[in-house]
């Protein structure tokens, strides 16, 4: 069965190798870039089946006009994959405001406004799917990316409630979770000057750790883009595609952190109740 997807961000990583095997196997996409050239390459192969536009996702009037002229001109969008966004490093302090105030815009409020786009249309046709590409620092943290978890910890919460709201209308959403990946995610890393009194906390080891490269990434993108393209098969959507075995480690272990603090707090947390 041929679909039409909807796809943020598809210059490189994710929604690059997505769009390419989307068209491989016979869909048609409707794919925002910032810069509509970087696809140039895809449009002369696939032609017509690949529609292209560009966008700002801190724009969000431009947003909502690229959705609603992407489903008048198309007729019919299967599946939005909500996948924009960048990381953002440094201590929450060595932050400056503009860093801070664009990171929210892209990554939280720009997806948020995506998604609100595309309800309505979704609703008028019976249904659809979203996929919105979170990570999994949407439900853990590592020292240094306050910021960034901030907006994954936001997109997360938001899409929890927006389910809910909207599962009467056949729209099914799922939040995917990779964990560190084999694309060029580091290159559209944005890091804070260093402050000294960082130098020798975890926020300075992994700064150094950065720099020097030493990380073994295994995650396996094209498995990960693979899985996205199934799960649309999955009746009902499924709530979250965790990808990648230390995404694996990582949540389960903040996951398993938090129900044994929450178990310690028990007879407290019951205490707080009105008893007649």
């Amino acid at each position: 069965m041929t679909r039409t997807w909807f796809i943020t961000g598809t210059s490189s990583g994710f929604g690059r190798l997505l769009t390419e095997r989307l068209l491989a196997r016979g869909d048609c996409v409707a794919a925002t870039v910032r810069k509509p050239q970087a696809l140039a390459d895809l449009k002369a192969h696939h032609g017509d089946r690949l529609w292209i536009a560009s966008l700002e996702m801190t724009d969000s009037d431009a947003i909502r006009a690229t959705v609603d002229k992407a489903f008048g001109e198309l007729g019919r969008i299967d599946v939005i994959v909500s996948n924009a966004g960048y990381g953002l490093f440094g201590a929450a302090e060595e932050l400056d405001d503009s860093q801070i105030r664009d990171l929210i815009d892209t990554n939280l409020i720009g997806s948020i406004q995506l998604i609100r786009a595309a309800l309505p249309n979704l609703r008028k046709q019976g249904g659809g799917r979203i996929l919105q590409v979170s990570s999994e620092g949407g439900q853990m943290a590592y020292p240094g990316f306050s910021l960034y978890h901030a907006t994954k910890w936001g997109i997360e919460g938001f899409v929890e409630s927006v389910r809910q709201e909207v599962a009467p209308f056949g729209i099914g959403l799922t939040l995917v979770e990779p964990g560190p990946t084999q694309t060029n995610f580091g290159a559209s890393l944005v890091s804070s000057g260093p402050a000294d009194a960082y130098a020798n906390t975890p926020v300075g080891d992994l700064r150094r750790a950065f720099s020097e490269g030493s990380f073994d990434i295994k995650g396996d993108p094209g498995k990960m883009v693979e899985a996205m393209i199934a799960s649309v098969e999955q009746d009902p959507a499924p709530r979250r595609l965790t990808f990648g075995a230390a995404a694996y480690a990582s949540i389960r272990g903040a996951l398993r952190g938090r129900l044994a603090e929450l178990e310690n707090q028990k007879d407290a947390a019951l205490a707080m109740d009105i008893h007649p």
